[in-house]
């Protein structure tokens, strides 16, 4: 559903395209735009103002406003906009009346009041994404987030149509969030056409201005996030990166600007930025291959956009070959790369022990069939990877690379030609009718093909392996004699889901499992990727945990 104000901001839009078409030449024409009345909750509230041209109005003019529920004040940074028009966004977390009042070094934009009304989210709008459980996601309202990801570097840096047709690719597919460049890449579309906006007035590819930002750019890049918003898509924006040697000083990309320059690039984005529900921030991809920064500026970074944004988003920083200190308090969540980690449960389980946050593997290879190693996984191995990330209690992220030649989705977005999408898509529905708090390993010490939540819910992946019977038994957790389960089969690549007839009962065996009172075994195709859905379905009252994990 679209937001009230969605109208509206198009209308603004439209009335500042006018009023830059009639102007006089060499005028400034800016008004005040009309506030908005209402907001939905979790959007954009949106202050537009007129103030200085004149000088450098990214350096020299400080802008901020405090919006007030009557108990609580938020601050955030405005921005300008260019022609005069400076704007303050805003995201409203709960309904209600509330106010602002604007502070600035301009006097044309200090004092400005106003106040309006927040109404209930409603259709596909649940808020932002936050941590829940230690290890898992929920949006703003408590409904759970279940990261099905993928990458697309430059999409937005592609021609108009192409990212239109990215766009239309998403809708289709099963991914609810993408990782996404700032700043370009060397790797241009199809290899021959170059971005033509960029961050920075200036010539490109090196000549830029480092203390004025090109508006169009941003207009351009914000457009398109609201798009992956109202497709219910998480935008996972990177700020640094390794890859864009052909911009920038001393060929070395858009980061060796200096500390100064950094700090305003990152302030800038997050004031314009934030207010956008579905953002989420990752420092740099392969932080470690940025060669002209060290951790200690990353730090630093991590510092800046989250003390400027106040809404607490996703904050990550990705890596090459070195893994970052995680465990810093401004980052959320851990976003790896391992081409290895997910090859099995346990392995994926561990960085959880590690850094105690949800672990999201946004780099495991990718399907393909390119030269490079990274760029060669089948499509069976794509899905097994996400299947065997799940059962650890993890985030799997997904891309494709020269599944047909030409196109590149890992690249520049586009069409999407490998086999794992319909395939993640069923995992996805599997998540999403799962239990509320998420998968977790139920006995990581010995039993790792099995997770879920003890004594309710439960899958067991049985991966590259072919059995053709499974003798029921649970790890004791959550559980006593006499419960009752369901059990499916799920066949991960074909897709399907098979009941398995009566119920199972569990029974006592030692100290340590529990069986089915008749000691039935489940019939197995025999066919690799299978795995089990075992749920819970009397009505008695839950049951105490018996033991810590690995007793």
């Amino acid at each position: 559903m679209k937001s009230k104000s969605s109208g509206l901001f198009r209308n603004l839009a439209l009335l500042a395209i006018i009023a830059s078409a009639t102007a006089i030449p060499g005028s400034l024409f800016a008004v005040d735009a009309p506030a908005q009345k209402s907001v939905q909750q979790w959007d954009v509230f949106e202050v537009q103002l007129s103030g200085p041209a004149g000088g450098n109005p990214f350096t020299d003019v400080q802008l901020s406003c405090n919006f007030s529920d009557g108990t609580r004040t938020v601050t955030v940074n405005g921005f300008y906009d260019g022609d005069g028009v400076y704007r303050i966004r805003f995201m409203p977390d709960h309904p209600g009346g509330w106010s602002y009042t604007t502070g600035s070094n301009a006097p044309a934009l200090a004092g400005k009041t106003g106040s309006f009304q927040v109404t209930p989210a409603t259709g596909k709008d649940h808020g932002p994404v936050y941590v829940r459980n230690t290890y898992h996601f929920a949006y703003g309202d408590g409904t759970p987030y279940n990261e099905i990801g993928t990458t697309s570097y430059i999409w937005v840096h592609a021609p108009d149509d192409w990212e239109d047709v990215t766009l239309k690719t998403l809708a289709d597919s099963p991914f609810n969030k993408i990782r996404m460049l700032i700043f370009p890449h060397d790797y241009n579309f199809r290899k021959t056409i170059a971005p033509t906006l960029f961050p920075f007035v200036g010539t490109p590819p090196r000549d830029w201005d480092y203390t004025r930002f090109n508006p169009a750019f941003f207009q351009h890049l914000e457009k398109r996030i609201g798009q992956l918003r109202d497709l219910n898509i998480e935008a996972d924006l990177i700020l640094f990166h390794p890859y864009g040697n052909s911009y920038g000083p001393n060929n070395s990309g858009f980061n060796n600007m200096g500390r100064a320059a950094d700090d305003r690039y990152l302030r800038y984005i997050v004031a314009r930025l934030a207010a956008y529900r579905n953002v989420w921030w990752s420092l740099a991809n392969e932080w470690d291959f940025i060669r002209v920064k060290t951790e200690a500026d990353f730090v630093h970074y991590g510092e800046v956009v989250s003390s400027n944004d106040p809404y607490g988003h996703m904050l990550s920083i990705h890596n090459g070959a070195l893994i970052f200190n995680n465990t810093l308090p401004w980052i959320t969540h851990s976003s790896i790369q391992n081409g290895d980690a997910v090859v099995e449960s346990s392995r994926a389980e561990l960085y959880r022990d590690v850094f105690r946050k949800p672990v999201v593997y946004d780099e495991v290879k990718y399907e393909g069939t390119g030269a490079a190693r990274w760029a060669q996984l089948t499509p069976e191995e794509m899905v097994h990877r996400f299947w065997e990330g799940t059962i650890g209690g993890t985030y799997v992220g997904h891309s494709e690379y020269d599944v047909v030649d030409g196109d590149y989705w890992l690249a520049y977005g586009g069409k999407l030609y490998g086999q794992s999408p319909p395939r993640l898509a069923f995992l996805k529905k599997v998540l999403d009718d799962g239990p509320a708090r998420g998968i977790d390993q139920i006995d990581k010490w010995q039993d790792s093909p099995v997770a879920g939540v003890p004594g309710q819910y439960y899958l067991v992946y049985f991966g590259l392996n072919k059995p053709t019977t499974w003798a029921f038994q649970l790890y004791k957790n959550g559980l006593r004699d006499g419960l009752h389960f369901k059990v499916e089969i799920l066949d991960t690549w074909n897709m399907t889901v098979t009941p398995v007839d009566g119920d199972f009962v569990t029974a006592k065996k030692d100290n340590y499992y529990f069986v089915d009172e008749q000691n039935r075994s489940i019939t197995l195709p025999g066919n690799p990727y299978i795995a089990l859905r075992i749920r819970r379905v009397d009505n008695t009252p839950a049951v105490p945990l018996t033991a810590p994990n690995g007793e």
